[in-house]
């Protein structure tokens, strides 16, 4: 179960909010630490199944290097141009790596849900093409922090 949210309360999103967010938006931000204590971030793709957020990295990257060394992260997605449109949510815990990497396609029922949702989202397809570069990361955060500003014009 993920920490409660203490501070901005009166601004942060409820459940259904943050569910509806988390499943229209489509880039995230992802932030590891290298072996020498050096931070990384990265912008990715994600698919989120209601209660974890799937991530689809390159196995040959410094996030996978990372992660493997290191599985705590956290992830930011957010929306808005101006300040009072600026919503987003953040989610950190540890990262699950999931099936084989790099995804060839073998069979994986934990991955059927997040691969329909990814390829339905980010390509308009029903299932998922693998390029044999990418694999799977399952956060499910064990705290998560949200703000939806547009919630300060009604105070």
């Amino acid at each position: 179960m993920a920490v409660e949210q203490r501070r901005g309360r009166r601004i942060m999103m409820s459940a259904g909010e943050l569910d509806a967010f988390l499943t229209e938006q489509r880039t995230c931000r992802v932030a590891t630490v290298s072996a020498d204590g050096r931070p990384h971030a990265g912008a990715l793709w994600f698919a989120w199944d209601g209660t974890s957020l799937w991530l689809y990295s390159l196995t040959r990257s410094r996030r996978w290097a990372d992660l493997r060394h290191d599985p705590r992260l956290a992830v930011v997605v957010d929306d808005g141009e101006d300040y009072g449109e600026l919503r987003g949510v953040e989610l950190s815990g540890t990262a699950v790596f999931v099936g084989e990497a790099p995804r060839t396609g073998e069979p994986c029922p934990e991955l059927d849900v997040p691969e329909a949702l990814f390829a339905r989202k980010n390509f308009g397809l029903d299932e998922m093409s693998h390029d044999g570069r990418h694999a799977w990361l399952r956060l499910t955060p064990d705290a998560v922090a949200s703000w939806d500003f547009r919630k300060m014009s009604a105070l």
